[in-house]
């Protein structure tokens, strides 16, 4: 799971609380959103932004019988699929990141995650036999865009699509833009964990942003991090996942190996300009490893936090 504590949320609160700065919260897009626009904050802006929350849900969810995506898991190796420009937008992406990290991040690994059932109330350990056939359908090379048609084609039948691994980042991108519409001076953002700071606070200071301890989810923040307008994100296998048979199991699957990534890492997080690209690359970064995931992020000239399995902190910052 994406998920971040926000130190300055709360402070921001209570001292614009006399300017009556209630943020909204709303479960969408399968987790809790909410945005804090502080004064400039409004019903109306509110009901602008989270009826955008609905609309990419409407369209990238996989529960959805109507929408895109369920669309074209229907069409695999049947037909290709007419979508929505910004669908066809988000997948030409998250096939690009695919490419760049040579299949850590692949968003064809939906027949693979539907198995182990981690969005699901009660996730479990998939039948060997079901998940022998499921591995070669996570294969990013047999997805195919037409980008005259805007089409998506999977040309495997049982092959999935699972855009769960950058669509929130998408949607965090969509509100700030929203908030540039309107001209929101400063806001918060936070999908499910997933982090957007947008503008710059009301005293000129740096936004703070707290990153998980693994070791202890619940105490206090294993490091702050004072940043200028930014995307956070992180991916930690402290949420969403469940024993078995004294098997500890995550959420983060290898898409090579179709179970949870087994590595020296607890939490990778990114910091960048673009949620959508943060969203992505920590769920790369996390399956490459310590050292390679590592290496990737400066041949990137990518921000990263890394906590391994005893606690350390590995990080490497550049400027946005």
């Amino acid at each position: 799971m994406k998920h971040m504590f926000f130190f300055c949320l709360l402070t921001a609160t209570l001292f614009f609380s006399c300017q009556n700065d209630s943020p909204r919260s709303a479960y969408v897009l399968g987790t809790l959103c909410t945005v804090n626009a502080f004064s400039d904050g409004n019903d109306r802006l509110y009901d602008e932004l989270f009826s955008r929350l609905e609309q990419i849900d409407d369209r990238f969810s996989l529960t959805k019988a109507d929408s895109d995506i369920s669309r074209i898991n229907r069409g695999a190796g049947i037909e290709a699929v007419t979508v929505h420009d910004e669908v066809f937008f988000l997948v030409k992406n998250a096939l690009a990141y695919a490419a760049v990290t040579e299949g850590a991040f692949d968003p064809t690994i939906g027949a693979v995650t539907s198995l182990w059932g981690f969005n699901s109330e009660k996730p479990s350990l998939p039948k060997a036999n079901l998940l022998s056939a499921a591995l070669p359908l996570v294969d990013y090379k047999s997805l195919v865009l037409d980008e005259e048609k805007k089409s998506v084609f999977l040309t495997k039948k049982g092959m999935a699509l699972d855009l769960g691994g950058i669509a929130k980042g998408y949607a965090a991108d969509q509100l700030a833009e929203r908030l540039r519409k309107h001209r929101v001076k400063r806001a918060i953002i936070d999908l499910g964990g997933n982090i957007l700071t947008y503008g710059t606070k009301a005293d000129g200071s740096l936004w703070r942003v707290g990153i998980k301890n693994p070791l202890d989810p619940t105490g206090e923040a294993i490091l702050v991090l004072s940043l200028s307008a930014s995307a956070v994100v992180t991916s930690g296998v402290y949420e969403r996942n469940f024993e078995a048979d004294g098997i500890f199991y995550h959420h983060i699957i290898n898409p090579k190996t179709g179970f949870p990534v087994e590595n020296d890492l607890l939490s990778v997080t990114v910091i960048c300009d673009s949620s959508m690209k943060a969203d992505a690359l920590t769920t790369a970064l996390f399956v490459l490893g310590k050292e390679k995931g590592m290496d990737f992020a400066k041949s990137q000239n990518l921000s990263v936090v890394f906590i391994d399995k005893k606690g350390n902190i590995i990080k490497n910052y550049y400027e946005n």
